[in-house]
């Protein structure tokens, strides 16, 4: 299910809208916002988290502004330092809970 969180997330990219979210929706309920949020409420700077999670403080930055959708990898790690879960953060609405069989 991560995998298909992530493969929406970036087909969304490339049609200049957020997942989950219509143009029309409100910026403020992106998965950046959410990293965002989850982040400030951990308590921690981007650069703490970009230490924790093996990547360059920009690359925070462009995930938090919602300009780069983490692979799966860093999606996972960046859940565990924050104790959530990536379909908390990445998750597109009520399609995140959806099950998806092969």
């Amino acid at each position: 299910m991560t995998r298909c969180v992530y493969i929406e997330i970036m087909s969304a990219k490339r049609a200049g809208t957020s997942a989950g979210n219509s143009p029309s929706s409100s910026p403020g309920n992106t998965p950046g916002n959410t990293v965002r949020r989850y982040r400030r409420l951990a308590d921690i700077t981007q650069a703490q988290l970009a230490a924790e999670v093996e990547v360059s403080r920009q690359t925070i930055v462009s995930i938090e502004g919602g300009d780069y959708s983490p692979s799966v990898y860093l999606a996972l790690r960046i859940a565990g330092v924050l104790s959530t879960t990536v379909e908390t953060l990445f998750g597109t609405g009520d399609r995140a809970s959806e099950t998806v069989s092969p």
